[in-house]
């Protein structure tokens, strides 16, 4: 079993500047207490991401950690011309010596892809012509070829990663979990367990056919909210009262220009979210029963937490994170 903090980087309603410093500050100590991954968000014109260029926010958690392996989860490649992003892994890759990692996907919201000009009924094929050009560049060290939104003519790539870094995908129903098995990639899911449990059978199912019965298996996660304190009380206080916040920023440009989420809405109380199993507050011993549970109905072998979200404390979060790693962690 691997763990993560997986980070939108929502505005805490406390100075950017100051949001900023305790940010990178949990990244350190996510790199001390043995964290495997950190992940964070992409998200535009809205408070649900402060780290809007995932590149520039890891730039610096690069040279600020040393052991943990971080990136985006996901860059949206509708919106990134491919040139650009395969120089920007590149760099992000030499910079932290080869622990970048990166997940990719065309976005859930048309409003932030239609901020930047892109038709949101374009998304998808700018997605998949991005991707492969952005598979190209990586492996081959060069971009050629004639798509629908690039042209390229024997570009060389002078910036290259140290080693073709693994990629995440966020999986949002069982039947969008066979390209990701074949390509190899890492997954995530959000949402109930019964969901997620069936998101990783087909996955496990895709990869063996298509990779065989030997092979290597990617980590298969669960996205989960998660507050950690020295009582239940306690941590269900925290949650209870940061929750609000993160909840209006996710619901932002949905309550702005109509529609809804695909896949995942979150409930707009705390207490909601956990009773779906969607997250986890309590003591160490409540959250080891509860990881506990959640790894047997689903087989993830891989959870994201996000142990900050909200307007919750810098101080409660940095005892969450703690307290998981040091108490709750060591039994998986």
């Amino acid at each position: 079993m691997q763990f993560g903090l997986f980070d939108q980087n929502d505005h805490s309603g406390r100075d950017l500047t100051r949001q900023y410093a305790e940010r990178l500050a949990l990244a350190e100590l996510a790199d001390e207490l043995g964290f495997d991954h950190l992940h964070i968000s992409e998200h535009h014109g809205t408070t649900l991401s402060t780290a809007n260029s995932p590149s520039v926010f890891l730039a610096a958690v690069s040279q600020r950690t040393r052991r943990i392996r971080f990136g985006p989860l996901v860059y949206l490649l509708p919106l990134y011309h491919p040139l650009r992003l395969v120089e920007e892994i590149g760099m992000l890759d030499r910079l932290s010596r080869g622990r970048f990692e990166f997940g990719v996907g065309r976005g859930a919201s048309p409003h932030e892809v239609g901020y930047f000009g892109v038709d949101p009924s374009e998304a998808f094929a700018r997605y998949e012509e991005a991707y492969g050009f952005l598979m190209q560049g990586l492996k081959q060290g060069r971009l050629h070829g004639q798509g629908k939104f690039w042209r390229f003519d024997q570009v060389e790539i002078s910036i290259t990663p140290e080693r073709m870094p693994p990629l995440w995908y966020a999986v949002g129903t069982p039947e969008t979990a066979d390209w990701p098995a074949r390509q190899g990639m890492n997954i995530v899911a959000g949402g109930v367990s019964e969901k997620i449990g069936a998101i990783a059978k087909a996955f496990r199912q895709e990869f063996r056919a298509a990779h065989g019965a030997g092979a290597p298996e990617p980590l298969i996660g669960a996205l989960r909210h998660v507050v950690v304190a020295d009582t239940d009380a306690e941590a269900l206080a925290l949650g209870r009262a940061a929750w609000p916040r993160f909840h209006a920023s996710f619901m932002r440009l949905w309550r702005r220009h109509g529609g809804e989420p695909r896949n995942i809405r979150p409930p707009e109380a705390f207490d909601a979210l956990l009773a779906a199993g969607a997250g986890i507050a309590g003591s160490p011993e409540t959250l080891r029963q509860r990881l506990r549970e959640l790894v047997d109905a689903t087989g993830v072998t891989y959870l994201g937490g996000s142990f900050v979200f909200g307007d919750l404390p810098f101080e409660a979060a940095k005892r969450s994170m703690t307290l998981f790693m040091r108490e709750v962690a060591p039994a998986f």
